[in-house]
């Protein structure tokens, strides 16, 4: 009963999130108007789509205290980068690619480049800070400043290319012909807040405030529905978050790239799931790191939660160097390159399952992590 609870408590916090995405999207849409494409992905849009995530972050620190809510949001920051990395693009490119196949999708070597070596470094960042074993004020202000480094860097790269759009952009929205309490009970929050009026600054800050107060809520379930699941299966909520509650704290970022790519804007659909990781490890993670530790003194990191998180954290930054190899190898993204993105994350997730239920499979993989990671120490005492 509790297992089935656990599931529909996350299936219910996925559709929470999914709606109020939804609005989400049509404010950042709207106030991130007048950037270049590329630029709008990897801040407004990353930023508004790693909401779930930071939220989750939050709840994780603050309702399960100290290590295992710092685990959880751990996992849940590293299963959604990965699966931002690999499931987005290849959904990106069925997508645009289901009626051509043949359909050219070409990205900026720019875009890429800068996102990709920016990600790779905060990951380097990351893999440092956990890699202690007391975690203080220090080191979540560290993972923050990673974050407002980047964004410095995007401003200015912004301001010295002229990074303003100023064609004319239309936002579209639907707007069914539905009764208030329809509207209520569907989470139509671009419709209760704007309805049929013009878009303007304040409204769509005001849907902005409104849907982070839904989302809030849902991250809340996905967080009550993660803890029931680890308790009752009797695993480390590292491997639930890292899977199942990434997944659904993902489903923004997937709508916004989806809907970036089918308009055209290929590089704010793929530049969004790399400014997403951005922001999940170092901001999402960051702050409240930082505020936690801040309040509540600092977290004391068992030996086995820092060796499972080395080690997935290490698979992180594999998989990323592998992706954005991926990324800039041949001038276009394809579908084979998209079945290449989707067997490396079925590999990452039977690689989860196997450390869940000790598999010996999965073994040799997890040894070779760990000389690594053995290594990458070796090298800096």
């Amino acid at each position: 009963m509790n297992i089935s609870l656990s599931i529909v408590l996350m299936i219910l916090s996925c559709l929470v999130i999914w709606r109020s995405a939804a609005g989400f999207e049509i404010a950042s849409d709207f106030l991130g108007r007048k950037l270049t494409h590329g630029v709008k992905g990897a801040t407004i849009n990353a930023i508004a789509s790693s909401m779930p995530e930071f939220l989750s972050t939050f709840f994780f620190l603050f309702y399960l205290k100290d290590v295992n809510g710092f685990s959880g949001g751990l996992g849940i920051t590293a299963g959604s980068s990965i699966f931002n990395l690999l499931v987005i693009p290849a959904a990106v490119i069925m997508v645009v690619t289901f009626k051509n196949p043949k359909k050219a999708i070409e990205i900026s070597r720019k875009v890429l480049r800068r996102d990709g070596f920016a990600l790779i470094g905060t990951i380097l960042v990351l893999v440092f800070v956990i890699d202690q074993k007391v975690l203080r004020p220090l080191h979540g202000l560290i993972l923050v400043m990673t974050y407002l480094i980047y964004l410095v860097y995007m401003f200015r790269d912004l301001k010295r290319n002229t990074g303003i759009n100023d064609e004319v952009v239309t936002v579209v929205r639907e707007i069914p012909d539905q009764t208030v309490l329809v509207k209520i009970l569907t989470l139509r929050l671009e419709c209760l807040v704007i309805g049929k009026r013009e878009l303007s600054n304040a409204n769509a800050w005001s849907l902005l405030l409104l849907s982070t107060l839904v989302m809030s809520l849902g991250t809340w379930i996905l967080v009550m529905g993660t803890e029931m699941l680890s308790e009752v299966m009797n695993i480390p909520i590292l491997f639930v978050a890292v899977v199942l509650s990434a997944a659904a704290s993902s489903v923004p970022d997937t709508v916004i790239s989806i809907k970036d790519a089918k308009k055209g804007n290929f590089d704010d659909a793929i530049s969004n799931a790399l400014g997403s990781n951005i922001f999940d490890i170092s901001f999402a993670l960051g702050l409240p790191l930082l505020v936690y530790t801040l309040l509540n003194g600092n977290i004391e990191m068992q030996p086995a939660i820092r060796e499972l998180s080395a080690e997935l954290w290490m698979f992180l930054l594999l998989i990323t160097i592998l992706g954005i190899g991926l990324f800039n190898f041949g001038k276009y993204l394809t579908r084979p390159k998209a079945y290449v993105f989707l067997l490396i994350y079925a590999l990452f997730v039977f690689y989860v399952f196997g450390q869940t239920f000790q598999m010996d499979l999965t073994q040799n993989l997890s040894d070779f992590l760990l000389k690594i990671i053995h290594y990458a120490e070796s090298l800096f005492r």
